[in-house]
């Protein structure tokens, strides 16, 4: 891999766990570099270690050897304070369930990343909330809360919310695993529109094919390795999908 070119990078990533007597190798030397603007899918069926993976990409956890380098900064080295600090700066999480405070409108729910921001006004804070809310298409729904919305809708807030910082990379962690088929194509379909409109870069965890064919290129796990990394040539287009399907009665 060629060095610096890569907003996110992986270098013999192992990652092992003592479960009574015996040593689990969960990683077993990964190693792959994402670079800005790239839509790239991780799949793995249970036990492939997608989600050691997951929480190492997302600094909630250290591996046990290997390097990763996220935007530059080696992570291995960093304290607790240090690696929180990454997520909060320089990774938006999207998650399955969406993490809403429930008696809180949609614009509060998007500011709170910001809350412990020192060097954001509160007038700056609601007007990053609400632009990112109208980037995600919830410009008429600021004022609701989680229960006055629906899946998809609670999912779009969690987006918002993960963009606000403007973070390197969003990771989403099967972010379409709760939603019908009609409402998870409307969700890649945003997640298409933010890369490449906005030029985000997105890791999208899934186990299912038929999501990681809107991404531009998929990595697939199995016992803990690397199995598979293809360009996607024949990307699907979500916008195209929802088009096709039946109308709704």
């Amino acid at each position: 891999m060629e060095p610096g070119k890569y907003i996110l990078e992986l270098r013999d990533i192992k990652r092992e766990f003592l479960v009574g007597i015996e040593t689990v190798r969960a990683l077993r030397g990964v190693s792959f570099g994402i670079e800005a603007g790239e839509f790239v899918t991780i799949m793995g069926s249970s036990g492939s270690g997608k989600t050691t993976l997951l929480n190492i990409l997302g600094c909630l956890d250290r591996p046990t050897s290997g390097i990763y380098l996220l935007d530059g900064t080696e992570t291995a080295g960093l304290s607790r304070n240090e690696l929180a600090r990454i997520r909060n700066q320089k990774i938006g999480f999207v998650f399955q369930t969406y993490n809403l405070l429930p008696r809180t409108s949609a614009v509060e729910n998007v500011e709170l990343p910001l809350l412990y921001n020192r060097n954001t006004t509160d007038r700056e804070r609601r007007e990053r909330a609400m632009h990112v809310l109208e980037l995600v298409g919830l410009k008429d729904r600021m004022d609701h809360t989680p229960s006055q919305l629906s899946g998809g809708q609670q999912q779009r807030v969690a987006i918002a919310r993960a963009m606000i910082n403007q973070p390197v990379m969003i990771l989403a962690d099967e972010a379409t695993g709760n939603l019908d088929s009609r409402t998870s194509y409307s969700i890649m379909e945003l997640f298409q529109q933010l890369n490449e409109e906005e030029k985000k870069t997105i890791v999208f965890v899934t186990h299912e094919p038929d999501i990681a064919a809107f991404s531009g290129r998929t990595i697939r796990l199995k016992d803990g390795g690397v199995i598979q990394d293809v360009l996607n040539k024949d990307k699907r287009q979500a916008k195209e999908v929802l088009s096709s399907l039946p109308p709704l009665d």
